[in-house]
């Protein structure tokens, strides 16, 4: 098993969760974030006054899938979050050693 972090632009997140339930991806995650990378933030004009903002707002997306279906849902991903401008967004891969689903007691792949 794997988890799979997505941050992307907030205005993306339907699309993507559309995008990874056609694949078979059953659940998700969804965390506001904010943060910044190569985009730097931006200054913006507020009653008069000129201020930088650093951290620009995102939303985190997380998913844990079984091996077979990683390659599928990262594709899902990119290709509902991308809008090819700076600040699309990253993807994260880790392994998930063990999972449980508190009301069944069920582990692993079954409880995801």
């Amino acid at each position: 098993m794997k988890k799979i972090e997505a941050v992307i632009k907030p205005f993306k997140l339907d699309e993507v969760r559309e995008s990874l339930a056609t694949v078979g991806v059953s659940g998700l995650t969804v965390t506001d974030v904010k943060g910044f990378g190569r985009q730097k933030g931006h200054t913006e004009l507020y009653r008069g006054a000129e201020y930088v903002v650093d951290f620009l707002p995102k939303v985190k997306v997380e998913v844990v899938v079984p091996e077979d279906l990683v390659e599928q849902a990262i594709e899902a991903i990119v290709k509902a979050a991308r809008t090819g401008k700076i600040g699309d967004g990253k993807i994260f891969v880790m392994p998930v050693e063990h999972v449980v689903r508190i009301r069944t007691g069920e582990t692993n792949e079954a409880a995801i």
